[in-house]
């Protein structure tokens, strides 16, 4: 079997499993089922290594033939970066910035409302980094491979700051604030204060007011976390029918129809209190 027909199978298959996917969720899948007695006489099972010496398989052949446009179309460019799109640091970096302004501008659009707050957790970012150049949809896949639904939810501003304070903790990105944050005598990230950052104007939280704030179903749903403490108090928590992969796809298309090129930010929406840190340097 040649390379590229390797290389096809393998992207066949993860396709596949994505088509058939329901419980994708980000590092994580739904509680697995009870575990069902060995059986008195255990199957034997044989290894099969899927290498190039591997003959060429009818059937297999077949089936590729469905899935070769689909995995050809994966590295159609669907936009052009400018700069390098890395993760690290508090707020997962440039990645971070990327994947959060996208889906707060395509949740915006879709609730046909401005929306001041996106988070999501960098454990989910699942790419390093993401080359100047093409940026194609293969890169989207391998950055966000898991299933995850993109919610809005309602909290009040005193609220909000809670989120944020555990956004800042976990070192998770967000879009649409300006957070000042420490590290505190226990070398923990702590949040000292948050205000929106409108076209880079800041403007205070009203901790009686209600905002909406976007995120994925995992933060919501997932329990015993310290994002379930706060998001436990959020209200009107409806669906927007689209995953945070298909939100960051669009969110490159329509920039890419509206002549704008996808840039590497690092814009100072986290700002290290070094004052207050004692010792400590900045998170890196």
């Amino acid at each position: 079997m040649s390379r590229a027909k390797l290389a096809l199978l393998n992207w066949a298959l993860f396709l596949g499993v994505f088509a058939g996917s329901t419980q994708f969720a980000l590092g994580q899948a739904a509680a697995p089922a009870p575990v069902a007695p060995a059986a008195t006489s255990p199957a034997k099972a044989t290894q099969t290594a899927i290498d190039r010496s591997l003959p060429d398989d009818a059937a297999v052949d077949k089936m590729l033939e469905a899935y070769s446009p689909k995995v050809r179309a994966l590295d159609q460019p669907i936009g052009r970066l400018i700069g390098d799109l890395k993760k690290g640091g508090v707020g997962g970096g440039s990645l971070g910035n990327f994947v959060t302004d996208g889906i707060r501008a395509q949740a915006s659009g879709k609730l046909d409302q401005p929306i001041l707050l996106a988070v999501t957790n960098s454990g989910g970012l699942r790419k390093s980094v993401i080359a100047a150049g093409k940026l194609t949809q293969r890169d989207i896949f391998e950055l966000l491979p898991f299933e995850n639904a993109l919610v809005a939810f309602d909290l009040t501003g005193e609220h909000v700051l809670e989120l944020l304070r555990v956004v800042t903790s976990h070192r998770d990105a967000q879009s649409g604030m300006r957070i000042t944050y420490r590290v505190n005598p226990d070398k923990q990230l702590e949040a000292e204060g948050a205000k929106f950052w409108i076209d880079g104007v800041e403007k205070e939280i009203d901790l009686a007011a209600i905002y909406t704030v976007i995120s994925i179903d995992y933060l919501l749903n997932v329990t015993g976390s310290d994002y379930a403490t706060v998001l436990q108090k959020a209200t009107n928590t409806r669906p927007l029918g689209l995953t945070i992969r298909d939100a960051i796809t669009d969110y490159v298309k329509a920039e890419t129809a509206a002549g704008r090129d996808i840039k590497s930010t690092l814009d100072g929406r986290f700002v290290f209190d070094k004052a207050a840190s004692g010792e400590a340097e900045e998170p890196k």
